[in-house]
C-alpha cells in the first residue's frame, strides 16, 4: 500500500477553522486533491452535494458500511461520515497527493491502515474564540452550539495523537504552516522515494 501519492488527514473541533484551510490550501497547491466524504447530515447554506460531501440518507449509509465501501466511518454531533475507499486508492496509486477532512476518530482509522498519512489538527486560540466561530457562523441553535463545545472539550484532548498540530490563532499564519507540513512531507526520503522511483533507481538509493 505504497503508493507514490501522500495523504494528509486534517481533523479539528467544530469551529475550529479547518474547512477554510483546507479550501484555501487548495487553491494555492495545485498538486493537492480532496477526497469528498459521505455524510448523512443535511447540507448547511450553500453547501452542494458531491462538493463538500456527498449527502446520503442513513439507510444507504448503512449499506456502504455493510459493502466495506469505507476506509473509515464514525457517529459526530449525530450524523455519520465516511470515507471512501475506491477513491483515496485511485487517486494515490495515479500520484496524487490526497487531503481528507474528517473527525479525530477517522483519522486515527486511517492511521491504522495508512501508516505513511500524515495527521494534522487544527487547535482554536482558546475555548472563548471558538465558542465565538461557532456562534459568528450562525447556522446552528444554541442547544446544537452547546453540544458542539462539550465534545470539543474531548476533541481537543486527541491532538497529542497527531503528528503536527496548528494553531488557528491568525487564518494567514495557519495557512502558512499548513503549506510547510505539505511541502516537508514530499522532501521525506521516504516520500520521495515513493513519488520519485525512477530517481532513486537511477542514483541506486534503498
Amino acid at each position: 500500500m505504497d503508493y507514490p501519492g501522500n495523504l494528509f488527514v486534517v481533523a479539528a473541533p467544530s469551529g475550529a477553522g479547518k474547512s477554510s484551510l483546507v479550501k484555501a490550501l487548495l487553491e494555492l497547491d495545485s498538486r493537492l486533491a480532496v477526497s469528498i466524504s459521505h455524510s448523512t447530515r443535511p447540507p448547511r447554506g450553500q453547501e452542494q452535494n458531491g462538493r463538500e460531501y456527498w449527502f446520503v440518507g442513513e439507510a444507504e449509509f448503512r449499506d456502504m458500511i455493510e459493502r466495506g465501501d469505507f476506509f473509515e466511518w464514525a457517529e459526530v454531533h449525530g450524523n455519520m461520515y465516511g470515507t471512501s475507499r475506491a477513491a483515496i486508492e485511485a487517486r494515490m496509486a495515479a500520484g496524487d497527493d490526497v487531503v481528507l477532512e474528517i473527525d479525530w476518530q477517522g483519522a486515527r482509522q486511517i492511521k491504522e491502515i495508512f501508516p505513511n498519512a500524515v495527521l494534522i489538527f487544527i487547535l482554536p486560540p482558546s475555548w472563548e474564540e471558538l465558542l465565538q466561530r461557532l456562534k459568528r457562523r450562525g447556522e446552528d441553535a444554541p442547544e446544537v452550539i452547546e453540544r458542539r463545545m462539550a465534545n470539543a472539550r474531548f476533541e481537543v484532548a486527541q491532538a497529542q495523537h497527531f503528528d503536527y498540530v496548528i494553531i488557528n490563532a491568525l487564518f494567514e499564519t495557519a495557512l502558512f504552516d499548513l503549506k510547510t507540513v505539505v511541502h516537508s512531507q514530499r522532501l521525506k526520503y521516504a516520500a520521495l522515494r515513493r513519488s520519485k522511483p525512477v530517481v532513486f533507481s537511477a542514483l541506486n538509493l534503498p
